[in-house]
C-alpha cells in the first residue's frame, strides 16, 4: 500500500467515526436536518470526490488529483444540492401516486421505495449523469487549455454517447442504482442521509471506470 492509500483510508475513516459515535451522530443528523441543502453539497462534494480519487487510483495504480479538483468537487456539491430535493420528490411523488391508484400496493413501503428509486434512476439518473460528464468535459477542457473556447457542439461531438448509454444507462441504473435506492428509501430517514453519503463514493467511483472505459474504446 502505498502513502495515500492510507491517507484516503484515514479520511473515509474520519466520515466513519462521525457516523458511528453516537454523539458526532447526533451532532451530525441534526446539522444536516437543519440546513439540508449545505449539508447535501458537502456530502457529495467530499466524498463523491473521493470516490473520483479512488477510481483513478484504481485504475491507473497511483493518486493523481483530478484535473481542476476544486470545480469537480463544486459540480459534486451541485449534484448534492439536487440528491437532497429530488430523494423527497420521488418518496413523496411514489406515495401520492400509489394513494390516487395511479400505481399499486398502496401503503407497502417496500413498494414506494422500489417506485420511488424506479422513477427516479429512470428520469433525474440519467440527466444527470449527462449533467456530470459534460461539466467534467468542459472543466478538463479548461484546465488543458484556459484560453479555448468551449462550446456545448463540440461538447456533444466529444462526447462517447455509446459508454454512457450502454453502460452508465443501461448498466448502473437498473443493476446497481435502482435496487442500491431501494434500500437507502427504505431506512428511517436520518439513516438515508448517511447512506446517501457514502453512496456517492460508489457513484464517484462507477462514472471515472466509465470514463476510462471511453478513454480504451477511443
Amino acid at each position: 500500500m502505498k502513502k495515500g492509500d492510507f491517507v484516503w483510508i484515514a479520511a473515509l475513516l474520519v466520515w466513519v467515526l462521525i457516523l458511528v459515535v453516537p454523539s458526532s451522530r447526533a451532532l451530525f443528523i441534526s446539522v444536516t436536518d437543519a440546513h439540508p441543502y449545505a449539508g447535501g453539497f458537502i456530502k457529495f462534494a467530499i466524498l463523491a470526490s473521493m470516490g473520483d480519487m479512488l477510481g483513478i487510483r484504481v485504475i491507473k495504480g497511483e493518486w493523481i488529483a483530478p484535473k481542476g479538483l476544486m470545480y469537480k468537487a463544486l459540480v459534486w456539491g451541485i449534484i448534492g444540492l439536487m440528491v437532497t430535493l429530488v430523494f423527497t420528490v420521488f418518496m413523496g411523488g411514489a406515495a401520492a401516486a400509489q394513494a390516487s391508484g395511479k400505481l399499486p400496493f398502496n401503503g407497502s413501503i417496500l413498494a414506494q421505495a422500489f417506485f420511488g428509486s424506479s422513477i427516479m434512476n429512470v428520469t433525474f439518473g440519467p440527466m444527470m449523469m449527462v449533467f456530470h460528464r459534460f461539466t467534467d468535459m468542459y472543466i478538463d477542457s479548461k484546465c488543458d487549455n484556459k484560453e479555448v473556447k468551449v462550446t456545448m457542439r463540440e461538447l456533444i461531438e466529444k462526447n462517447d454517447w455509446n459508454s454512457l448509454v450502454e453502460f452508465s444507462w443501461l448498466k448502473t441504473c437498473p443493476f446497481f442504482w435502482i435496487p442500491a435506492h431501494t434500500i437507502v428509501f427504505l431506512l428511517p430517514s436520518h439513516y438515508r442521509v448517511i447512506v446517501s453519503a457514502f453512496l456517492s463514493i460508489a457513484l464517484g467511483l462507477l462514472l471515472a471506470f466509465a470514463k476510462k472505459e471511453s478513454h480504451n474504446e477511443v
